[in-house]
């Protein structure tokens, strides 16, 4: 049987896993962005959803839609999502969860 390697500051078990290249990803996220209609499935061999924007106010906050948005992976592990926070027309915000991936 062979042993999991681990990691030498946590001992930790780690797995080999594939991150996928970001401009892919943000390629992929922008074709459903320009569809604008919900998705939910398995892309790059990660679990994403797509969640257009809608006229509704968020509750507590102040925005005053709810803004369209992306996410692909497990947060913990890596994660990747892009929201578009200042409208479908514009750049959307990203965020970055590389935090469990040893490089």
């Amino acid at each position: 049987m062979n042993k999991l390697e681990k990691h030498p500051l946590t001992s930790e078990p780690i797995l080999p896993l594939a991150v996928p290249d970001l401009e892919e990803v943000r390629s992929f996220a922008s074709q459903l962005h320009s569809l604008g209609k919900y998705w939910q499935g398995e892309v790059f061999g990660w679990l994403a959803e797509y969640t257009p924007e809608n006229a509704q106010k968020p509750l507590d906050s102040n925005m005053t839609f709810t803004p369209a948005d992306f996410w692909i992976g497990e947060s913990g592990i890596w994660f990747f999502s892009l929201m578009w926070e200042d409208g479908k027309d514009k750049e959307p915000a990203a965020f970055l969860d590389d935090r469990g991936v040893v490089k």
